[in-house]
């Protein structure tokens, strides 16, 4: 069944619910995400509809790019491990052409701004040596009768003063960009590191011992253990999610704030401009919240999707030497109001590092005039552009969806 985009939609006798993907066909799905949809589709507390997303692909439990609306309950693998992962993006009034040759100590300015931010921001599993700045944890601590009944949890608060502000491995990143006006700009991508996986673990494992007290009809295999949430399990999972929901925004934005400083620092003392600082956009793609759609009060859960109502921004990475997007949502309710979070991958980390080599990754790199930060070269290729579908056509699949706003180049790319 095609829609007015290249939305179909699966539906047969065997299914409790339809699942929508934002996509040409079938042929289109993996194996293993179609297997996950039609696990979604047996959920008995579903409101709808399963939504798939254009960059979809498989996940724990809940394919990547997955959304659904559930009635009542909450599912730690729907959201997952990494809770709060999301986007940070903020342009500037440089141009540049302006300063793309102009050389500083160490090397082009772009360099200097990337070996700079490797050496002020921890990265892949490093931790700052003294605790950090928290708005968000000193409140949590001020709080505390919140969160003290999962005393296994509470040290996670403590030992997050020395995350926050850290960027994180895998497929987290820094760049510096250049947008189709020719301005720099600065995205991150990064979640709520350690804390959020401890989060997800802890109350997934909750959700299957009391789905198995219950006999619960949502079947073990799946990875979609449930926590009502009248009951304490589930009101205890939505605050601390909350509470990693919190700490990822500001562990991006602390982030920002560093780079912001360093781009403005070096800019400013090898050249005559003044580094100013546009509108900053920073997103959610891994949680569940209350909203309402149809009519009805649903917990909505995006894997691997950021809510996009009609005007609300977000922004939407595609891959290292590739392009990237801010966009504005259209508030389609077809889709829970909800878009891509990337491009989605097309070669897991594995199949990545077999089919790339580091030389291909690097020259690619090269020949594109990206400046590269990362310590260590010999997994690059898992994070390389040709392991991601083409986001320009992600993007052409969810026109329904979201509005661009901004096209983004990499220029320099700082990873884990």
């Amino acid at each position: 069944m095609k829609g007015w985009t290249d939305m179909f939609v699966l539906y047969n006798e065997n299914m409790r619910f339809p699942v929508k993907i934002w996509l040409e066909d079938e042929s289109r799905l993996e194996e293993n995400c179609l297997e996950q949809a039609y696990h979604l589709a047996q959920l008995p507390f579903l409101h709808k509809w399963v939504c798939l997303m254009p960059d979809t692909h498989a996940g724990k439990g809940m394919p990547i790019g997955g959304v659904i609306a559930a009635k009542k309950v909450v599912i730690p693998n729907a959201v997952g491990v990494d809770i709060g992962c999301g986007m940070d993006f903020i342009p500037t009034n440089i141009r540049l052409d302006d300063i793309r040759d102009i050389q500083t100590g160490n090397g082009t300015v772009i360099q200097a701004v990337i070996g700079n931010i490797m050496r002020t921001i921890p990265l892949n599993t490093e931790r700052y040596k003294v605790p950090q700045e928290s708005e968000v944890l000193d409140r949590a601590k001020q709080e505390m009768k919140k969160y003290e009944e999962n005393a296994e949890l509470v040290p996670l608060i403590d030992d997050g003063y020395f995350q926050v502000g850290s960027l994180g491995g895998g497929n987290h990143f820094i760049e510096i960009q250049e947008d189709e006006e020719g301005l720099l700009c600065i995205m991150i991508h990064s979640g709520s590191r350690h804390l959020g996986k401890a989060v997800c673990d802890y109350f997934h494992e909750k959700a299957r011992t009391l789905n198995r007290r219950w006999y619960s009809e949502v079947k073990e295999e799946y990875r979609l253990s449930f926590l009502p949430v009248e009951e304490k399990e589930g009101q205890q999972y939505i605050r601390w999610m909350n509470l990693a929901l919190d700490y990822a925004f500001e562990n991006r934005a602390r982030m920002l704030d560093k780079i912001c400083s360093i781009v403005k620092e070096v800019i400013e003392k090898h050249t005559e401009y003044t580094v100013e600082f546009g509108e900053e956009v920073n997103c959610h793609h891994n949680y569940a919240a209350l909203e309402n759609h149809y009519g009805e009060n649903v917990w909505v859960h995006r894997k691997g999707a950021v809510r996009v109502r009609e005007g609300e921004k977000a922004v939407i990475p595609g891959a290292m030497g590739s392009y990237s997007y801010v966009v504005e949502g259209k508030g389609c309710e077809e889709s829970f109001c909800t878009s891509s979070h990337g491009a989605g991958r097309c070669y897991s980390r594995t199949g990545a590092m077999r089919a790339f080599t580091v030389e291909k990754v690097m020259v690619d790199l090269k020949e594109q005039g990206i400046v590269l930060g990362k310590r260590k070269k010999n997994d690059v290729a898992e994070e390389c552009r040709f392991a991601y579908k083409d986001i320009d056509q992600v993007m052409a699949q969810q026109s329904d969806l979201v509005r661009p706003v901004r096209k983004l180049k990499t220029v320099g790319v700082v990873k884990g």
